[in-house]
Formats: C-alpha cells, structure tokens, sequence
C-alpha cells in the first residue's frame, strides 16, 4: 500500500488545460473518489496517477517519492477500466495470472494468488471460461481480480461500472465497496456516478473544467458543498438568495435564524435540500407545478410567493398530491448552509 500525492498538478494538451493546478493526497489504504462531468479533467488526474501521461507542471509521488517521470510498468498499480481490456484469447484464470507473470512470479505462486482472488470475488467457476462469453458484471470482477493479483500499491479504477445495467450496478457497488474495506488497498476511483462515490469512497474530490472545486467526506460535500457548483452536482439543491441582518436570514418569503456562517451581514446563497423541508405543516404555503414519480419517493417542483421555485420530495402516502394543490411547508434553521456570497 501507498500514500499518493498530486501536488499543484497541470496538464495541458497544446491550448487545452485538462488539469489545472490539482493538489490531492490520497492516504494509505483510503479510498478516494474523483467525480464531476464529462470532460473535467477525472480521467487525465488517473492517468497521471498510473504513468501514463506526464505532467507539464507539478509532480506526483507515492509515499514522498517522486514518480512523476516513472513509466507506468514501473510503478506498480493496478488498473480497472471501463472496457475491463480483459485477453480474449487467454482463460480467465490466464487473464488473472498475467501481470503476476510479468513480473517473474513463480508459476506455482501465480495461479495460487490467482485462484485466492477468483474465490474471493465468488468467479472459481470461471477459471477456465473465455472472457467473451461472460456478463458484465463477470468481467468486472475478472478485470478487478487481474488488477489485484500484481499486489500492487494503488489500485485505479476508471468508470468500472459503465455499460451496467442498474440492479448490477447496485449490487457490485455494494460488493466492491466492501472488498476494498477488508483489503485496505489504496485506491482512486473515477466516475462521473455521484451514487457509487458516495457510497464508495472515504473521501471525494469534485472537479470541474479541470480544477478542483471541493475535496472532503461524502457527508462534507452533500453537507457543506464550497460552491454552487457543488452543490448542484452532487445531489439536488435549492439555490435561494438571501440576505442575513441582525442574526436573521431573510429569503424573501419568509425569516428564520441565520444558521452559523463566517457572513455576519449582507447577501448571500444558501443550500437547501430537498429532504431537508419539511412537507404537511408549515408557515409558507407554495404551489404544486410539477411532479415526478421515482419509485421511492415523488419529486415535486413548486412555487414560492415570490415566484421562485423548490424542489420538493414527497412520500409516496401522498398520491391525492397533483399539480396546482397547495403545499404547507417549513424551513428548518440548521437545514440551510450558506455556500457564498452573492457579491
């Protein structure tokens, strides 16, 4: 295992700028979530990591050493992409077996190692099939058990989880986030799925148009996001300005207590979450525009007095709910973050 370290990190290909000076530590044995849109630099950040680009500027160390110009068969990690690149013309227990090959392990040692991992991602049945013939979710675990059985110091992961269907992804992500607890590996895991990074991940690094835009827990980010950007990304926010005055927070509609911020007086935006509002008994009345029905639960969008819109989550109890009803709802203090002034 390893600590990795990007620091003040940039990567411009010709003029385009795909990582803009990022600086990330990544703990021993954590695992760390890189998220954001298509095209914001997640993907390039992990090539950086394995070797496979090179910085124009900053380095990259593991455990303080500097590997930013180490090739990529010489830093030992592990890696899992989307595609999973697994050899079709190799079984699966030779697909597994590789890398330790490479590396001059014994072949008595190698398909040990390699008959371990298949056991403990629950594929020994598959040793002997070819790689074509199985499902996606087979793949997956073959391309995590090739990338595991190098023993290597940081384990990558690039989007694993693409192309499945959503039952598959569910159980896999609550699989493999529990393989990666017990083994203790180092990891960094891209995607662009907020879920599996919050579900997932120690710690996540949001990113947007190549720079870093907030890195914390899962609960810090969905919590206390640093910036709207942030904030609508990871989840569904209510973005309403504000104004706080004398240790209250004025939204227009209505008052409450200005919730604890380094903005003593003056405007500001502030977060609301949806599951955060209180739906059935309040002081502020709005109206039903729209609803959308989600399985668990049933989002509504409504208007405020001032015109303004929220976004709601109602229980499904609620079915006699439909568009122009009026709803009673109520905002809690703690429930609202200020996430910047609106300057």
């Amino acid at each position: 295992m390893s600590e990795v370290s990007l620091e003040n990190v940039t990567k411009r290909f010709d003029s385009t700028v795909a990582v803009d000076d990022v600086s990330i530590d990544i703990d021993d044995g954590e695992v760390m979530g890189i998220v954001g849109p298509s095209g914001c630099g997640k993907t390039t950040a992990l090539r950086l990591v394995a070797g496979f680009e090179t910085p124009t500027d900053g380095a990259i160390r593991y455990d303080g050493e500097d590997v930013t110009h180490v090739p990529p068969e010489n830093r030992n990690v592990g890696l899992v992409f989307q595609s999973y690149a697994l050899f079709n013309n190799m079984s699966v227990l030779k697909n597994v077996t590789f890398g330790p090959k490479m590396h001059g392990v014994s072949k008595r040692e190698r398909r040990e190692r390699a008959e371990e991992l298949l056991e403990l991602l629950d594929i020994e049945e598959l040793a002997d099939r070819d790689p074509k013939t199985l499902s996606g979710g087979q793949q997956q675990r073959v391309g995590l058990a090739r990338a595991l059985a190098i023993e290597p110091h940081i384990l990558l992961l690039d989007e694993p989880m693409t192309g499945l269907d959503a039952k598959l992804k569910q159980n896999l992500r609550q699989e493999l986030g529990q393989l990666l607890e017990d083994l203790g590996i180092t990891t960094l895991y891209v995607t662009h799925d907020q879920e599996q990074a919050m579900s997932m991940c120690d710690r996540i690094a949001v990113m947007n148009e190549g720079r870093l835009e907030q890195i914390g827990t899962p609960a810090e980010i969905y919590e206390q996001p640093a910036n709207e950007f942030v904030a609508g990304f990871i989840g569904t926010a209510n973005l309403l300005e504000g104004t706080i005055r004398d240790g209250t927070l004025s939204l227009g509609f209505g008052e409450v207590d200005a919730p604890e911020t380094t903005v003593e007086e003056g405007d500001v935006t502030v977060l609301v979450r949806p599951d955060e509002i209180p739906v059935g008994d309040g002081p502020l009345d709005v109206e039903v525009t729209n609803l959308f029905y989600q399985g668990e639960h049933v989002q509504a969008t409504a208007e405020l007095p001032d015109g303004r819109e929220l976004t709601l989550r109602l229980d499904r109890s609620r079915k006699t709910v439909g568009t122009g009803d009026t709803l009673s709802i109520d905002i809690d203090p703690s429930s609202v973050h200020v996430i910047q002034s609106t300057e």
